[in-house]
């Protein structure tokens, strides 16, 4: 197996397939716009919107820098989680989680193309190793929220 199929895999575990822990798009599954936009009392801490908002930007970022685009985007690590205006509108909300997932399918479009050896090239292997272990940070987070919230389904 092709080292880039591997990082596929690990890809797609960390988004959309279930291996031994929840991938983001379960954790993210069934919210509100409300439940997104929750914060814990006197918690120094980030809604789920916010880190959706947070992983977005790093995939997009990742993808425009894969395909050679020009970013021009740049914002600090702060300033990743207000990439878009939180609301109680469900519909954009709904553009939110949509983002997430065209970021997610970008990035495994561009990785397809990814040979072995480009893997060697400006620690690409690495890069893309970062971008999953952040993303399954950041979940975790995101199922810690809920289940503070009181909205993880009790049968997870």
């Amino acid at each position: 197996m092709k080292r880039i199929d591997n990082l596929l895999e690990v890809l797609d575990s960390t988004f959309e397939k279930e291996s031994w822990y929840v991938p983001f798009r379960n954790a993210i599954e069934g919210l509100t716009p409300e439940q997104a936009i929750w914060k814990p009392f006197g918690e120094a801490t980030n809604t789920i919107w916010e880190n959706v908002n947070h992983l977005i930007y790093y995939k997009e970022r990742l993808v425009a820098n894969l395909e050679g685009s020009e970013w021009t985007s740049n914002l600090d690590g702060n300033e990743t989680f207000y990439l878009t205006n939180q609301s109680n509108d469900d519909k954009e909300w709904k553009k939110v989680v949509e983002r997430s997932e065209n970021a997610q399918h970008n990035l495994r479009q561009v990785m397809s193309t990814i040979s072995d050896r480009d893997l060697d090239q400006n620690s690409l292997e690495r890069k893309l190793l970062d971008i999953m272990l952040h993303d399954a940070y950041h979940t975790g987070q995101i199922i810690q929220l809920r289940k503070m919230q009181g909205s993880w389904p009790s049968n997870r």
